[in-house]
């Protein structure tokens, strides 16, 4: 745990310390500076250690305290426990943010990245996603993107820690659900300016039957007049079929996720779901000739799965060819059973299976055009998604950024109001679990109102 003279910088601070998981260490923090002086000071294990840096960059000094304090504590924290990151003392979830930010006051964000302890290769990843996202990447007030939450799945996976439980178990507020869900999208249509992309997500909308499906996409359709993106994330390969495929095909979906997670089947069973690597190849057979953009998913570090069979599932990925592949890390958050299971992972393991995920999808032709991060994540490492030249997703895009709106609808959606001008986003949650979701759709309403209104 962390003590700071500077409360406010204490969750900050917090961040480093989990990388390591030092959560139990006593850290006592102190800061003095002024101008370009910054100095930190920790005490920990009976013992005192002091950081000094000058900086004259351009950034906001509060940014600039943060920085350094992290920095200070992140290379204390390496050094005793002898150990370096990939991401250095980054610990934001959207490192390019950052290298923009960087880029508006110098020619390069590389300098920075150094400074800060990120390895060469992370630093090169970045570089390549910014060019990866030449063409789609766009500052504009007004741009849109919509987000419609399906929170249904056929099993809950041992990593998830999603408010979503076995469609079996919740099938019966499908009809309600439905029809707060075309309330909201009704409301949403004269709210949204310039609709660079629509997102159906879930848990798993394919989950749902083809009936309950069209009326989903049958409610979007008023508020796409503009052919623009249209993603459905179908999900796994087990609920896919010829009809839900047709639906999505005559209400204009341009994208469609085929959700593998992993091509061994003793991964799939191990983290609870219910289809196999077989009928991974049979939805990608399915879908072939409707001629939607695919994304498949693959999940490094899955229970117990070694890394010769995340070799082979990356081979087997690309052998398929969707237009894009998403390579996650593992992340243990709270809520997730996995998170009770397992204490650590084998990060070496774990660091060659990215490591090799980069090279063959590269030699694959796929350049990575997005990545995040989050906390809890094994080894500190990313999520990147990789597409084919020409494939790149707006939307992912806009929100990994977020520079876009992104007005959401339904159980555990948030949603964004994002002012380039000033630099600020304000943000408006839903209920997480469903039945307080469908006693507060009114306000809900009402509150998607009010946050899309004009920013005083």
């Amino acid at each position: 745990m962390i003590n700071s003279s500077l409360q406010w910088l204490e969750p900050e601070l917090m961040d480093v310390i989990r990388l390591f998981g030092a959560e139990n260490t006593e850290i006592a923090h102190e800061f003095d500076g002024e101008g370009a002086y910054f100095c930190n000071t920790f005490h920990m294990g009976g013992r005192e250690y002091v950081f000094r840096d000058t900086t004259l960059s351009p950034a906001p000094y509060k940014s600039l305290i943060k920085r350094t304090a992290k920095l200070a504590l992140y290379r204390l924290l390496s050094e005793f426990y002898r150990k370096k990151l990939p991401w250095g003392s980054l610990t934001g979830i959207r490192p390019t943010r950052l290298a923009y930010q960087e880029l508006q006051w110098a020619e390069d964000f590389a300098p920075l990245f150094h400074e800060l302890g990120v390895s060469e290769e992370n630093t090169e990843l970045v570089k390549r996603v910014i060019e990866g996202q030449k063409g789609i990447y766009e500052r504009k007030e007004g741009n849109c993107d919509l987000f419609v939450s399906l929170p249904f799945c056929p099993t809950k996976c041992v990593y998830c820690s999603f408010v979503t439980a076995p469609i079996n178990k919740t099938r019966q507020y499908i009809p309600d659900y439905l029809s707060a869900l075309e309330r909201e999208l009704a409301a949403a249509k004269p709210l949204i300016k310039n609709l660079r992309s629509v997102y159906v997500g879930g848990g798993t909308p394919f989950a749902l039957e083809a009936d309950e499906l069209e009326r989903v996409l049958k409610a979007i359709a008023p508020l796409r007049d503009n052919g623009c993106e249209y993603t459905v994330e179908a999900g796994r390969p087990d609920v896919f079929t010829r009809e839900k495929l047709d639906l999505c095909k005559k209400y204009g979906v341009t994208r469609i996720c085929i959700n593998a997670q992993s091509f061994s089947d003793r991964t799939l069973q191990a983290i609870g779901r219910k289809h196999t690597v077989e009928q991974v190849r049979e939805a990608f057979a399915l879908a072939e000739p409707y001629g939607f953009a695919i994304n498949c998913d693959l999940i490094a570090g899955l229970t117990g799965e070694r890394l010769e069979e995340f070799r082979a599932g990356i081979d087997e990925a690309v052998s398929l060819a969707p237009e894009n592949i998403t390579v996650h890390t593992l992340c243990l958050k709270a809520g997730a059973q996995l998170k009770e299971e397992v204490s650590a992972l084998d990060d070496g393991c774990l660091a060659q299976m990215i490591a090799y995920s980069r090279r063959k999808l590269t030699e694959a032709g796929y350049e990575p055009y997005y990545l995040y991060r989050q906390k809890y994540m094994a080894g500190a490492h990313e999520n990147v998604g990789w597409t084919k030249r020409g494939y790149a997703s707006v939307y992912n895009i806009d929100v990994m950024e977020e520079i876009a709106d992104n007005l959401a609808v339904g159980a555990n959606a948030i949603s964004k109001r994002v002012s380039l001008k000033e630099g600020r986003i304000e943000r408006a949650g839903s209920p997480k679990d469903i039945p307080t979701y469908l006693n507060k759709v009114d306000k809900l309403i009402a509150q998607t109102k009010e946050l899309f209104g004009d920013f005083e």
